[in-house]
């Protein structure tokens, strides 16, 4: 790649311009993207395991990362968990799904029960739909006062810089598909028994919105991607296109981090020493 990856998916300005079964730094078909995801496991587990293992030491390093899935009913974020977030160890992975807000979180502010999902020190978290949420459903189906929309995107700018600001790493994808993909893919759920149980009738009521959905996601993607957290907007008509790319982003910001291990608090051949007494 000429650039890496990152540069290439936060570059985009209109959702209208992205062809979502384009395959931006990948120029091999469906079988090498397989091949190059699996690739990416070893290097993505270690630094995985690095990350942890510095933030459950006594001299607790803060850094941790939020993986952020945001898209369509049918964009993929629970195949992006399977494929490109499975890669890593279970051990230090946090995976939050945000649904309907119970009585006890509307009864706070909207970013109260995210900030529960935060991940800790050392673990990666994936929000499998997040706080955009209430400036996207909300925008759309009014649930909302505009005037409390409005506040919502500085609220959350200020809420992913605090995150930033403590050792967090944020990557944010937006997993776009056009409507034929979605219109394809929800009837193949209509047509396999092991598919209909991810189906859900709602999902055509919030597609006979999908032109309104477009400009609120664009609005979100043009007053929330900041420097300390960028969107990235991930074509994914191609599910193997899609994984390759998630875990490259994955991988591209891990490696940013410069993770070594922790220094060992001991004696290392005085333990040695011992041992082979033992």
């Amino acid at each position: 790649m000429a650039s890496s990856l990152r540069d290439q998916l936060s570059s985009v300005s209109s959702l209208a311009e992205v062809d979502s079964r384009s395959t931006p730094g990948f120029d091999g078909g469906k079988k090498h993207a397989k091949k190059a995801l699996a690739s990416l496991g070893d290097e993505l587990a270690d630094l995985q395991r690095r990350l942890y293992a510095n933030g459950v030491g006594d001299d607790q390093d803060p850094r941790s990362m939020l993986l952020v899935l945001q898209g369509m009913d049918t964009s993929g974020k629970g195949g992006v968990i399977r494929r490109a977030v499975g890669l890593v160890d279970p051990l230090g992975l946090r995976i939050t799904s945000f649904k309907k807000p119970t009585t006890e979180e509307l009864d706070h502010d909207f970013l109260w029960r995210i900030e529960k999902g935060l991940p800790q020190s050392g673990v990666i978290g994936v929000f499998d739909r997040s706080h955009y949420e209430d400036v996207l459903i909300c925008r759309v189906r009014e649930l909302a006062p505009p005037d409390e929309i409005e506040r919502r995107y500085g609220a959350i700018n200020d809420f992913e810089q605090a995150y930033v600001d403590g050792g967090g790493t944020i990557v944010k994808c937006m997993l776009h598909i056009s409507a034929d993909d979605q219109k394809k893919r929800l009837g193949a759920r209509l047509e396999d028994p092991a598919k209909h149980w991810k189906y859900n009738p709602a999902d055509l009521d919030e597609r006979a919105r999908w032109s309104e959905y477009q400009r609120a996601y664009e609005v979100a993607l043009e007053r929330c991607s900041t420097e300390a957290a960028p969107w990235f907007v991930v074509p994914s008509g191609r599910k193997w296109y899609r994984n390759w790319a998630v875990a490259t982003l994955m991988l591209e910001h891990l490696r940013e981090l410069d993770l070594t291990w922790p220094e060992p608090d001991f004696d290392i051949e005085a333990e040695k020493t011992r041992l082979a007494a033992g």
